[in-house]
């Protein structure tokens, strides 16, 4: 079975409370952001394969994916049934833009210096306006876009260059916007989260501002969405909502600002209380260890990976 799930990810061994990985690990940055989590539980871990998929999106779908086999994943909708793991930009590894040009990573400083600048732009002080900032990874961005061109006073969004980026024509007929620190996000009382190829790795972000987290589509899933509750953390909003629709709901939250500052409130308690680093370790720790007892065969180490 592991053979066949190659094809998935990045195999990995835990042998003799050692870990080795096959050589030609596809996103080497992405691998050591794994690696990060994995190494300080070797001590406690069986023998196992692991099979670590570091790709954008999930692989094994419940329908088209003949043989189920275990691979790992930091994101999936409910078609797949891949294991979510925590993904690897919680320490680096993550998508890498100007402003970030090694990859966005280390949750544990972003925690801090979203924080900090959170508490300069307190909740009074901040533009009550929408904002976005992101590429156009997905036309689900459109209607807030087109939006914040009909009405700037009421919405700041725009699309900035990614790597595929070739003329105007990929920012929706418009010339590129700079790119924006998450720093900077905190400005405004209402950030706009949105998918992009798989699962958004801002949306964790975005609540440490202690701004009000508008999450567009419920389709897509990290491991601790599932902690987040709609109306209560955050303000969810259906994927194919119309420019009118969009409005009316900045409209409300505009006109409703004790219930816009108390969602944005109880979001940021739960990030900040509950996704610390040693939550993230926690998971990969009871993650493992579940998955080892479930191992019923003799590991044998495999000669073609290399210790890591």
């Amino acid at each position: 079975m592991i053979k066949r799930a190659k094809q998935y990810g990045t195999h990995y061994q835990v042998i003799e409370h050692k870990l080795y990985r096959q050589r030609d690990c596809m996103f080497p940055a992405r691998c050591s952001g794994v690696e990060h989590f994995v190494k300080p539980l070797l001590a406690t871990l069986p023998d196992m394969d692991l099979i670590v998929n570091c790709r954008d999106w999930p692989q094994v779908h419940r329908h088209w994916t003949k043989e189920k086999t275990p691979v790992l994943s930091f994101s999936k909708t409910a078609e797949y049934l891949d294991i979510m793991y925590p993904a690897w930009a919680f320490w680096e590894g993550g998508p890498a833009i100007a402003l970030y040009p090694t990859g966005l990573g280390r949750w544990d400083r972003h925690r801090n210096s979203i924080t900090e600048a959170a508490a300069k732009v307190p909740w009074e002080k901040k533009e009550s306006r929408a904002f976005f900032r992101g590429s156009r990874t997905s036309d689900e961005r459109d209607a807030l876009v087109l939006l914040s061109r009909a009405k700037p006073s009421l919405v700041d969004a725009q699309y900035t260059k990614n790597q595929a980026w070739k003329s105007p024509q990929d920012t929706l007929n418009e010339e590129p916007a700079r790119e924006v620190t998450l720093e900077e996000h905190c400005r405004y009382r209402f950030l706009f989260n949105f998918r992009g190829v798989a699962a958004s790795f801002r949306f964790k972000h975005l609540f440490l501002c202690h701004s009000l987290v508008f999450h567009v589509g419920d389709e897509w899933q990290e491991f601790f969405y599932s902690a987040l509750k709609p109306w209560v953390h955050y303000v969810p909003v259906p994927v194919r909502s119309s420019p009118d629709e969009l409005e009316a709901l900045i409209r409300f939250f505009q006109e409703h600002d004790d219930l816009a500052r108390s969602i944005a409130e109880r979001g940021y308690e739960q990030i900040w209380n509950n996704l610390r680093m040693k939550d993230v370790e926690c998971y990969w720790r009871k993650l493992l260890k579940r998955y080892g007892k479930l191992i019923r065969y003799s590991v044998e180490r495999d000669p073609n990976l290399i210790q890591v």
